[in-house]
Formats: structure tokens, C-alpha cells, sequence
């Protein structure tokens, strides 16, 4: 099975709420891939958790630190948060460019997956700003270089492509809704799995000894609502893109 680093997917609410004449103020820390945490773990897969607030200072700067895992899940956690760890943003001394390491990585070999959100791929308003780096260079699908999201708020269903492939094995051919995606277009050494509205849903590629594989929803809500994340494929699709994405490296273990 994997060793997987997932990196993002979590986030910092600051609320006050006004009561009267007294506001009370208040913080809380919300996890949305808690779900499928426990999919993966439940799977066999050994996965480390790097929190969003956590991932500028604490993911790897360095081959070694990454050479301890077979698969990077990138999910909604944007380009910024990784080329400004706190030694280059707070101090102003030069630091790995990751994105370039992870590129080299995953071409030597490693497995790279990045899952839909409002701070993946383009994202809201651009900021996730993947467009134009290495990471694009790598992944099974070109970026658009404005805001990608298509919300969907009346549901809209993926559905498997003709291609046989490992990461889709055993999946209904077609999906429960999802509530958005991100416009993505496809490489053309890519193979696309699953399609919505037309469009790449779930692509997968070859990159040098590695693979990677681009999602363009999201792995919890409010794109994947409750009949996606308690779907019996979701546990399936993911677990089963881990052990792909891992190739000969996760058979070691």
C-alpha cells in the first residue's frame, strides 16, 4: 500500500458573533478530508496529514523528505502556501523552490494527485495559481489562467469514459452529483477516465518514471455533497488512485 502526504484540504474560520450589545469572538479549525482519511487509512494506506496552516513551514524542502513517501495529494492548498515556507516570507532568505522539487520528484518516480477546490488547480479569483509552474508541467491537464470553478448547485453527474484503467476498476459508470468542478483541459498524452458536462473529470498521466492524476472536484463538500462522499465508489476510486499513483513503490511495503 501508499505512504501518502495529503497537504491542505483544512481551514481557519475567525467568526464574531453579535449579540446585543457584547460580540463574542471565535476561531475554529475545520478538517474536509476527514472522510476520506479514514477511507484511505481503512484501505491500508499510510497517510500523513499536513494541515493547511501547517503545510508553508512544514512540507519538504528537501529529496530526502520527500523520498519518505510514495504519493503527494495536493488538495486545496495554493501555489503561494508552498513557495513561501516562513524562512523566504518572514525572513527574506532563499529556500527549495518545492514546486520545481516536486516536479523532479515525481519524474524520478513519485506519485502527484491534486483533487478540486477553491485553492486547486486555478481556483477562486486565480489564487491558487497553478497556471504556468511546475506542477502544470507535470500534471495529466493544462490550467486555465483565470477563475476555473464551474459551480453546479443543481448537481451534476460524472461518468466513466471508455478507457480501462486501474484508478476506475470496478466503478459504476456513472457517478453521484457533485455540486462543481474546475475547467480543466486535458494533455494530449493524458488518459481521460471520467467526464462531466464534457469535460475532464478524472485524468491520469505518465511523467518520466512517475504518475500523476488531476481531479477536478473536490474530496469534500460543498462540491462533493453527501451522495458522493457515502457513495461505496468513493472509498474505492481514491484508494484505488493512491496504488497506482504509487506504481512499484507502494508493492515494496
Amino acid at each position: 500500500m501508499a505512504k501518502v502526504l495529503l497537504a491542505g484540504e483544512s481551514w481557519v474560520s475567525a467568526t464574531i458573533d453579535h449579540k446585543g450589545y457584547d460580540a463574542f469572538p471565535h476561531t475554529q479549525v475545520h478538517i474536509g478530508c476527514a472522510h476520506l482519511l479514514d477511507v484511505l487509512r481503512e484501505s491500508g494506506h499510510e497517510v500523513t496529514h499536513l494541515r493547511s496552516h501547517d503545510v508553508a513551514e512544514q512540507f519538504p524542502l528537501t529529496r530526502e523528505e520527500l523520498d519518505l513517501y510514495d504519493v503527494v495529494l495536493l488538495s486545496d492548498v495554493g501555489a503561494n502556501t508552498l513557495l513561501l515556507p516562513p524562512k523566504v516570507f518572514e525572513q527574506g532568505r532563499p529556500a527549495p523552490h518545492r514546486l520545481h522539487l516536486l516536479r523532479d520528484w515525481v519524474r524520478d518516480g513519485g506519485g502527484l494527485m491534486m483533487a478540486g477546490g477553491y485553492l486547486s488547480f486555478q481556483g477562486f479569483q486565480g489564487m491558487a495559481n497553478y497556471a504556468g509552474t511546475a506542477i502544470e508541467e507535470i500534471l495529466p491537464v493544462d490550467i486555465q489562467r483565470w477563475d476555473d470553478r464551474v459551480e453546479s448547485p443543481q448537481g451534476v453527474e460524472g461518468a466513466l469514459t471508455d478507457i480501462e484503467h486501474p484508478v476506475v476498476a470496478g466503478l459504476d459508470q456513472t457517478w453521484p452529483i457533485l455540486l462543481g468542478y474546475q475547467q480543466l483541459v486535458a494533455k494530449d498524452d493524458a488518459a481521460v477516465l471520467a467526464k462531466v458536462e464534457g469535460e475532464p473529470l478524472l485524468a491520469v498521466r505518465t511523467v518520466g518514471e512517475g504518475r500523476t492524476l488531476a481531479f477536478a472536484s473536490d474530496v469534500s463538500p460543498h462540491w462533493a455533497p453527501t451522495e458522493f462522499m457515502d457513495w461505496d465508489g468513493y472509498g474505492k476510486l481514491f484508494s484505488q488512485a493512491m496504488t497506482w499513483l504509487a506504481g512499484e513503490k507502494g508493492s515494496e511495503d
